[in-house]
């Protein structure tokens, strides 16, 4: 690996989650500054402070509100609809590995989009995982493991992440 690319990752951790995810810069700016760097998030949209973004494959629909210290890798594309919340540092990962030899069980690197559509509220410390979709007017409880797919209108909570009840 050539030293421009070692250096481009932390170029992009020193501009975008230091200077443009920091507790400095405004929540509009915050939001212009992610778009003008090729992020796909609506100007109604509200990003708090301490997100991290570990790449640009961002998508962000109107009202959604992501509050501090959530934690996009981003290796895969991420969609989130309108007024959508997450809450305190929910983490939203695309990538993982296949499971490997006895020698390094993790194998080779895979990464699959995630898709949170419209009307959702994830809580505090939720994780959802490479893969899934969180349908249309879905709670994910605070602490929740999202590890498939959630069918839309329900009440998703544990590790795993089980339907628990319908919501109207």
């Amino acid at each position: 690996m050539n030293l421009r690319d070692q250096l481009l990752p932390v170029g992009r951790d020193l501009v975008i989650n230091s200077i443009i995810g920091g507790r400095a810069l405004p929540r509009a700016l915050r939001s212009r500054s992610l778009r003008r760097l090729g992020m796909d998030i609506d100007p109604s949209a509200s990003i708090c402070a301490d997100v991290f973004f570990g790449g640009r494959q961002l998508t962000v629909g109107p009202q959604t509100l992501i509050n501090y210290g959530c934690f996009f890798d981003l290796g895969a594309a991420t969609t989130i609809g309108a007024r959508c919340s997450l809450g305190y540092q929910v983490m939203v990962l695309t990538c993982t590995h296949e499971p490997g030899s006895a020698d390094a069980r993790a194998g080779t690197a895979v990464a699959r989009p995630v898709v949170i559509e419209d009307g959702c509220w994830i809580g505090a410390r939720a994780t959802i995982l490479p893969g899934v979709t969180v349908g249309r007017g879905c709670v994910v409880a605070a602490g929740s493991v999202v590890t498939t797919s959630c069918e839309p209108h329900g009440l998703y909570a544990g590790a795993p992440a089980r339907r628990v009840r319908d919501l109207t």
